[in-house]
C-alpha cells in the first residue's frame, strides 16, 4: 500500500520538500503502526532540510506526532490497536543520565521521520496521548516540552524560589519552559524583538518583558537571576551571561544565531558561574515530563494549524519566525 509522505531529497531547503507516494514500512514483533493525525514544526526540521545534502538519500523529516494505533506487531504487550499515542522522537535513550548514550539518535535526522500518513515505531518510544490534549496539541508537545522540562529541571534544577531569564520568546520550546517554570511558582522574565510575542508571554504569566533590541540591565535594573536558560546563541550569549547572579547557572540547548562566541574567562571564573549543555532528553524525563503537564494541566500554545499539503506556508512561517508557540501540520 502507498502512503503520502513529506520527503525531503536533492535541493536544500524548503525547495527540496515534496509530498510524495512512498510504500508502508513491514512491522517488527515489537513494533506498533500509528496512523498519524497531526505532526508539529521544529526548527531542527529546518536546520535538517538546510544541511541535507543533495548527495543524500531522500529523508522524510519530522520529529513530532500523533495518531491511533492500526497495528501491533507480535510481542507488544503495553499497547492495543486503538489507542490514541504521541511518538517520542529520543530513540535509544531510556535512563535519565548526564549525556545521552552513544547509540542515541533522534526521529527526522539521520532516522526517518513522523512527517508521514503512518508511522512505525518500538513500543517503547510512544506513549498514551494525554486525554484531555486535542490532536492538535499533542501532536506538537514531545520534542520542544522534553528539551524544555530537561533543561529546566534536570539541568537547570528550577524551582519555586528562582528566578529565570528566557531570552528569545515565542518559540515552540521557549514557551514551554515559561509555562513550566511558573507552574512551578518561579519567577520569568523574558525577551524578544516582537512586541506580540511579549505581549502574549505577559497573557501566559511572564514577570518581566523586554525589548531584545534594549539594553537588559537597565531594564533589569540590575536585577539578577538564577538561571539564563539559552538558545538565540551568539546574539545574545553575553547579554545573557551578564544578566546572571554571582554563581548562577547558564543552561545551553540551541544556537539559533550562530554557533561560535567570544566571552571573558577572567568574569566568567570570578563570577564562579556554570554552563550546562543539554539537548532532548530520556524516556524516564519524557515520561516525567507527561506526569507534569497533566498535574499542571498545561497545554501547548498552539500558533497555526495547516493542512500537510501546505506545509510550503508551515515552513516558511517558521522560517520566518513569524510564530508565538508550535505550528500544526495535519493529514485529513
Amino acid at each position: 500500500m502507498n502512503l503520502k509522505a513529506l520527503v525531503h531529497e536533492k535541493i536544500e531547503g524548503i525547495q527540496g520538500l515534496s509530498l510524495k507516494d512512498i510504500k508502508t514500512n513491514n512491522l517488527g514483533k515489537n513494533d506498533v503502526r500509528i496512523k498519524i493525525k497531526t505532526i508539529g514544526l521544529n526548527h531542527r526540521d529546518l536546520a535538517t532540510i538546510e544541511s541535507h545534502k543533495n548527495i543524500s538519500e531522500p529523508l522524510i523529516t519530522g520529529s513530532d506526532g500523533a495518531g491511533i494505533i492500526s497495528e501491533i506487531g507480535s510481542e507488544v504487550s503495553l499497547f492495543k490497536v486503538g489507542d490514541e499515542v504521541i511518538i517520542n522522537p529520543s530513540i535509544g535513550w531510556t535512563t535519565k543520565s548526564e549525556a545521552p548514550p552513544e547509540k542515541f539518535q533522534i526521529l527526522g535526522n539521520p532516522l526517518q521521520g513522523t512527517f508521514s500518513e503512518e508511522f512505525v515505531s518500538n513500543e517503547q518510544f510512544i506513549a498514551l496521548k494525554p486525554k484531555y490534549l486535542t490532536w492538535e496539541e499533542a501532536g506538537v508537545l514531545s520534542l520542544s516540552a522534553l528539551t524544555a522540562y530537561r533543561a529546566l529541571f534536570t539541568k537547570g534544577e528550577v524551582s519555586s524560589l528562582q528566578t529565570i531569564l528566557i531570552p528569545g520568546i515565542g518559540g515552540g520550546v521557549a514557551t514551554y519552559m515559561l509555562q513550566f517554570a511558573k507552574a512551578v511558582g518561579a519567577k520569568v522574565y523574558v525577551t524578544s524583538r516582537s512586541k506580540e510575542k511579549l505581549e502574549e508571554a505577559l497573557n501566559l504569566g511572564a514577570d518581566k518583558i523586554i525589548d531584545s533590541h534594549k539594553d537588559w540591565e537597565t531594564e533589569l535594573d540590575g536585577e539578577k537571576v538564577d538561571i539564563v536558560i539559552e538558545s538565540v546563541g551568539a546574539a545574545t550569549f553575553n547579554q545573557s551571561l551578564k544578566q546572571l547572579k554571582k554563581g548562577g547557572i547558564m543552561v545551553l540547548f540551541g544556537s539559533s544565531t550562530g554557533d561560535k562566541v567570544e566571552f571573558n574567562l577572567r568574569e566568567f571564573f570570578y563570577g564562579q558561574y556554570t554552563l550546562k549543555g543539554t539537548t532532548m532528553g530520556s524516556k524516564d524525563e519524557y515520561e516525567e515530563m507527561l506526569r507534569f503537564i497533566e498535574t499542571h494541566s498545561i497545554k501547548p500554545i498552539i500558533d497555526s494549524v495547516y493542512d500537510i499539503e501546505n506545509y510550503e506556508m508551515a515552513f516558511n512561517r517558521l522560517n520566518n519566525a513569524e510564530q508565538m508557540g508550535k505550528i500544526v501540520l495535519r493529514f485529513k
